[in-house]
Parts: structure tokens; C-alpha cells; sequence
């Protein structure tokens, strides 16, 4: 470079892709510039090791999070149901119990023979067929064994040891397990029967009854020897007489 040069000759290159002339695509301007550099296409299709570990350890979190939450749903499900349930019968025990006079009243007019025929008769049987439907049973008749757990005793009778239902002042009731009211009654307590004694009633057996029979006969010749003896001497003591 010389002293006349002040600048340094400068180069310029068009990268237009267009040329501004023909208005025609440049060759090569398709593709990629020589100056970039080409990517890695190895390596941007294949996630590295550590990212698949921690997306599969992701997707196994959510997999047992979504299996705790299907396991608690499941329990609600099941415990909303049986509270649904147990409403019901509770609801179904409290309307059973208020008509429990209505019964003991059918019960007396019942002993007194109103209702053995009549349109009485026709509404009683109808009320009785629809509570026992639903669930409703009745419990305490006499000559059942006494419960406390079911029987309620105002009267009690006897030296037994053996209590039963001698008298039902009235009448308890139960929907399925669940009981209602207990029955007020009155209670005997017996003297449990005893099993017959079988020894009483055994026959001798063959050889018993022969050995018996000679005996016998020895019996009754004993007997005729003393009446024979008896005999002479009432003879003698008249002779003894006459001789007199």
C-alpha cells in the first residue's frame, strides 16, 4: 500500500436471492448459506438420557396420583351410599315407631272381636300387610322363653328355674335388626322337665328269670312244711284233750 492510498478497496457481495434485473430466482439461493453451519440432526432428534429418566419418573408420579384419587373417590362413593342407606331406615324406624299405638289399638280391638269381620277388618289387614313390607315384625307370644334382650318383665310368678312368657300385656316390635319397642310381659318361671329314667322299666333278662323260679318253688315248699307242722300239732294238743 502506497501513501496516495488512504482507504482500503472495498468488496461488496449481493446475497440478494432475487436478482434486481431479471427479477429471477438466483441459482443456489435455496439453499443453505455456505458460511452456516449445519445443524445436528442427531443430535436434536434424540432427547438425552436424563431428560426420558425424568419424564418417565414424571409420568409414574402421575399415574399414582391419579390412582389415589380414583381409590378416594371410590370410598366417597361407596360411604356416600351407605349414609344415603342407613338415612332411609333411620327415616323408616322413626315413622314405624309413631305408628305403633295405632297397632296396640287394632290389637285390643282384635281380643275384643271387633275385627273379625267389616270393613275394620279389611283396613287392619291392609295396614298390617303394608308395615310388614316395609320390614316391620312383631315378637312376644305366650310360651316363649324370655329374653331380656327382647322382653320387658312388670310380673314375675313361680319357684322355677326355667322363665317363660306367661302373660303379654303388649305386644314388641322390630324393623329387621333394629328393635323397636320391647314387649311388656308377664313371667312364669317353671320347673324344666327332667329326662324318664330308663333304668325303672328294664325287663330281667332270660337267665334272671329262670334262677327266680326255683326259688320260688323253694318258697312254697317251705310254706307247706310249716302248715303241715301246724297242723300235727293241733292234732296232738286234741288228743291230749280226750285223754283228759
Amino acid at each position: 500500500m502506497t501513501e496516495n492510498d488512504s482507504h482500503e478497496p472495498v468488496t461488496v457481495t449481493d446475497k440478494r436471492r432475487i436478482d434486481p434485473e431479471t427479477g429471477q430466482l438466483r441459482q443456489g439461493a435455496s439453499g443453505p448459506a455456505a458460511s452456516e453451519p449445519a445443524p445436528d440432526a442427531a443430535g436434536a432428534s434424540a432427547p438425552s438420557s436424563e431428560a426420558s429418566a425424568a419424564a418417565s419418573q414424571e409420568v409414574d408420579e402421575l399415574k399414582a396420583m391419579l390412582q389415589r384419587v380414583k381409590a378416594e373417590y371410590d370410598n366417597y362413593r361407596k360411604r356416600t351410599l351407605r349414609d344415603r342407606q342407613m338415612a332411609a331406615e333411620r327415616a323408616k324406624a322413626a315413622v314405624l315407631t309413631e305408628l305403633l299405638p295405632i297397632l296396640d289399638d287394632l290389637d285390643r280391638a282384635r281380643s275384643h272381636g271387633d275385627l273379625e269381620s267389616g270393613p275394620l277388618k279389611a283396613v287392619a289387614d291392609k295396614l298390617l300387610n303394608t308395615l310388614e313390607g316395609l320390614g316391620l315384625s312383631s315378637f312376644g307370644s305366650e310360651g316363649e322363653d324370655f329374653d331380656p334382650e327382647l322382653h320387658e318383665a312388670v310380673q314375675h310368678e313361680g319357684d322355677g328355674t326355667h322363665p317363660i312368657i306367661g302373660t303379654v300385656l303388649r305386644r314388641g316390635y322390630r324393623f329387621g335388626e333394629l328393635v323397636l319397642r320391647h314387649a311388656l310381659v308377664g313371667v312364669v318361671d317353671t320347673v324344666p322337665e327332667t329326662a324318664p329314667d330308663t333304668d325303672a322299666g328294664t325287663e330281667p333278662s332270660a337267665g334272671e328269670g329262670a334262677d327266680s323260679e326255683p326259688a320260688a318253688d323253694g318258697g312254697q315248699s317251705d310254706a307247706a312244711g310249716q302248715s303241715g307242722g301246724a297242723d300235727e300239732a293241733g292234732d296232738q294238743a286234741g288228743g291230749a284233750d280226750t285223754g283228759n
